[in-house]
């Protein structure tokens, strides 16, 4: 799970993370989380989410952070944006209108930078990453963010030995370990997509779970 993991999976265009539309879950969910007007919300690896689109087009703030250069520059260009791009510290930050994805090492943020971001989306970055990252990313968004913060996560679950990661299982029990401490957790929803994903099937999976969760950090 090196950088260069990622960087090869870009250029290999193996990006079936990658979802071709607006997430379901961030339409159902995201306006219950009640935020303020401008709200700017950062998205960990956020890759070329159409989910930015939608959240800007919704007047909120938006701080993507992707790790692959490729990505973000492959989302402007899809999106027919044309950034404007700073250095600002390890970072290269491309930036259009309410959009903003910084384009390096999440690890590598620090607290000014995200200074006003009071919320928070994961729809793909905690399942991105094996099991000691996922501490060691729960850690870091922890020291990010302010109390009062506000957030959407979304995670899959299965059987591990039946298939390798990534995306990687990552269990409730696990999210709790993990933020439990630091933030209220509701499971809004969860649902069995295992029919859905013809590629899990493919690999042995015999369940597939999908959670979406509420997070109010403390």
């Amino acid at each position: 799970m090196e950088p260069k993991f990622w960087q090869e999976r870009w250029a290999r265009n193996q990006i079936g993370f990658h979802l071709p539309e607006v997430n379901p879950y961030l339409l159902r969910h995201w306006p219950a989380l009640g935020l303020s007007d401008g709200a700017k919300v950062l998205v960990p690896l956020c890759g070329k989410s159409l989910d930015l689109i939608w959240l800007a087009s919704l007047e909120y703030s938006v701080m993507g952070v992707e790790l692959s250069e490729q990505a973000v520059e492959a989302f402007f260009s899809e999106q027919s944006l044309t950034p404007h791009i700073r250095q600002q510290g390890v970072f290269k930050v491309y930036q259009s209108g309410l959009i903003e994805v910084w384009c390096g090492d999440f690890f590598a943020l620090d607290a000014g930078a995200v200074n006003d971001c009071t919320a928070l989306y994961d729809r793909a970055a905690l399942i991105a990453l094996p099991p000691l990252m996922r501490a060691q990313y729960t850690e870091h968004l922890n020291s990010l963010l302010r109390p009062g913060c506000k957030g959407l996560l979304i995670t899959l679950d299965y059987d591990q030995t039946q298939k390798v990661g990534p995306p990687f299982a990552v269990t409730d029990e696990e999210v709790r370990v993990l933020l439990g401490s630091r933030w209220g957790l509701e499971v809004l929803e969860e649902r069995d997509i295992l029919s859905e994903s013809w590629k899990a099937m493919q690999d042995g999976v015999t369940r597939l779970e999908e959670r979406a969760y509420r997070l109010d950090k403390v």
